[in-house]
C-alpha cells in the first residue's frame, strides 16, 4: 500500500464529520433531522434512525483506521 502523506488529514476531517452525523441521527428524532439527511420525514415522527448512526459510526471508524495506516513509516525496517 502506498502512503501518500496528505491525506491524513482530510481523512480525520471525514472520519469527525460522520462521527457528527452518526451522533445527530441517534440523538434527533426523524422529524427533527436536516431535511437534506437520510430518513428525514416530515410528519412528526418519535422514531430515532439507529442503523443510520451505526453505518455512520463504522464510516468514521474507517476513515480514522486509514488515515492511521497512512501515517505508518512509508518502508517496512528488515528483520535482523
Amino acid at each position: 500500500m502506498t502512503k501518500n502523506k496528505s491525506l491524513i488529514a482530510p481523512a480525520i476531517v471525514a472520519g469527525v464529520v460522520f462521527l457528527v452525523i452518526a451522533v445527530i441521527y441517534w440523538v434527533d428524532t426523524a422529524h427533527a433531522l436536516p431535511s437534506f439527511f437520510p430518513g428525514h420525514s416530515s410528519a412528526p415522527s418519535s422514531h430515532h434512525h439507529v442503523k443510520h448512526g451505526i453505518a455512520a459510526l463504522v464510516v468514521a471508524l474507517g476513515c480514522f483506521v486509514f488515515a492511521w495506516f497512512q501515517s505508518g513509516p512509508k518502508t517496512a525496517e528488515p528483520a535482523t
